[in-house]
């Protein structure tokens, strides 16, 4: 694992003297930053949001390896007296409504936070309930070093997978690629194994799907599960709202805001964000992401989305290709899964036009710096990954602990490991591991 240092990088419109914040594992330098393009009020306010993320990440561990309690049980058993009804109301309100109470003075500070963890893979706005259990999880990463924050997978997430695979193989698991699964099979009520796409079957004891519950659900006959359980998950059902945009780019941009002497940016998490110029006579970036998700909700492209900008390869080199290019990409948060009125063949090409013209806007000549760039839908992150409704979290992140698909389906022998189930989508790892010891609870090992 590699540490990203700095880890975010807040650049505004404009040349050398234009406000940025550039975070790292330095809290003197970032307190200064704070101090110098914000207030003290701000310096303040982002100590108290620290030191309380802090404290709940550590009370919070042992939960998130363990079988999932409703909210306020987990609240009693895992968080401390003084935290508790403070992360009941985080999990069950508002990400705005939880930043609120820090009284940071800048807006745009405000607006970051909501971004990056608050928002991130769901689908919802600002002032939505759950998008503070969405910020929750995504300020949980207990990593050595990490002091919180997401690290990168040295070689990239395939490498996350290659280390899994190897350590499968080597505990004797056969590996089969390129198999799809068209149906769970069941005897007398219990799991019998998995047939096959051209029509072979494997029998099994235990069935595991690490797909995303939706897809379960369909290999599933019908009437197999629940009632109760399938009307849940049917309630809890959203489509994705985040669009990708792969990039491999020839050199590296230059922020227009940045001095000569600051730091590299690019290991970090740089966030483009609306009303992000200071005196901007546009909306107060809240307002922003406001009219952002007023957009989605009504099928439209918004013209000021939000953008997370990661260039990794300065942290990770091995992720450049044979011709030198910088692997990049654009996380854009949010928009429709369907637009009204038009296709997403028919949008997409100057949406992403437009993508690249807002970077332009930080750092000036970032389009001629393209070799190439592959943009993904949700449609087509359905389509290209597999997952139901191009989601990236499977089930929405607004969803919490029981609320999420259980690892025990109530078939005998069917279980679900995946980003949809306890304790949320992102890459934890958590849900397969807990899923794993229910298994080998229920087998007697």
């Amino acid at each position: 694992m590699l540490r990203r240092d700095p880890h975010y990088f807040l650049p505004t419109p404009g040349g050398p003297g234009s406000p940025y914040l550039l975070f790292g594992r330095d809290p003197s330098a970032t307190r200064q930053q704070l101090a110098e393009f914000f207030s003290p009020a701000d310096v303040a306010a982002d100590a108290a949001l620290q030191a309380e993320l802090a404290a709940l990440r550590a009370d919070l561990a042992p939960a998130w390896l363990a079988e999932p309690l409703p909210v306020e049980e987990t609240a009693e058993r895992y968080v401390r007296p003084a935290l508790r009804q403070i992360f009941v109301d985080l999990v069950r309100g508002s990400v705005v409504d939880s930043l609120a109470r820090f009284d940071f003075r800048s807006e745009l500070l405000v607006s970051m936070y909501a971004v990056t963890d608050g928002l991130s893979g769901v689908n919802a706005g600002p002032d939505d309930p759950g998008t503070g259990h969405n910020f929750l999880v995504h300020n949980m990463c207990r990593i050595p070093g990490s002091d919180g924050t997401w690290m990168i997978a040295k070689g990239g997430m395939g490498a996350v997978s290659r280390t899994f695979a190897d350590a499968a193989r080597a505990a004797g698991a056969t590996i089969r690629t390129g198999t799809p699964v068209s149906a769970i099979t069941l005897d007398g009520g219990a799991a019998s194994g998995v047939r096959l796409a051209d029509g072979q079957s494997v029998a099994a004891s235990v069935v595991l799907g690490a797909c995303d519950p939706y897809r379960l659900m369909e290999l599933l006959p019908d009437g197999a599960l629940p009632v109760s359980l399938a009307d849940r998950m049917a309630t809890v059902r959203r489509p994705g709202t985040t669009l990708k945009l792969n990039l491999a780019l020839t050199g590296l941009p230059r922020f227009s805001c940045l001095p000569e002497a600051a730091p590299s940016p690019f290991g970090s998490t740089i966030h483009l964000l609306p009303g992000s110029a200071p005196g901007d006579t546009r909306d107060t970036p809240l307002a922003g992401l406001r009219a952002m998700w007023a957009d989605v909700r009504a099928g439209r492209l918004p013209q000021e989305p939000t953008i997370e900008w990661y260039l990794h390869t300065t942290v990770d080199p091995t992720l450049s290709d044979a011709a030198g290019h910088h692997s990049s990409a654009l996380f854009v948060q949010s928009v429709p899964y369907a637009l009204a009125g038009r296709t997403w063949e028919e949008a997409l090409p100057g949406y992403v036009a437009r993508l690249v013209a807002i970077c332009e806007r930080y750092a000036p000549g970032t389009g001629a710096l393209i070799a190439d760039a592959v943009p993904l839908a949700p449609p087509d992150i359905e389509a290209h990954f597999g997952i139901t409704g191009g989601h990236i979290h499977h089930v929405d992140n607004t969803v919490s602990f029981t609320d999420r698909m259980p690892y025990v389906t109530g078939i005998d022998g069917v279980y679900a490991g995946s980003a949809g189930c306890h304790p949320a989508g992102s890459v934890i790892g958590a849900s397969g591991h807990n899923a794993a010891r229910r298994i080998l609870t229920d087998l007697g090992r």
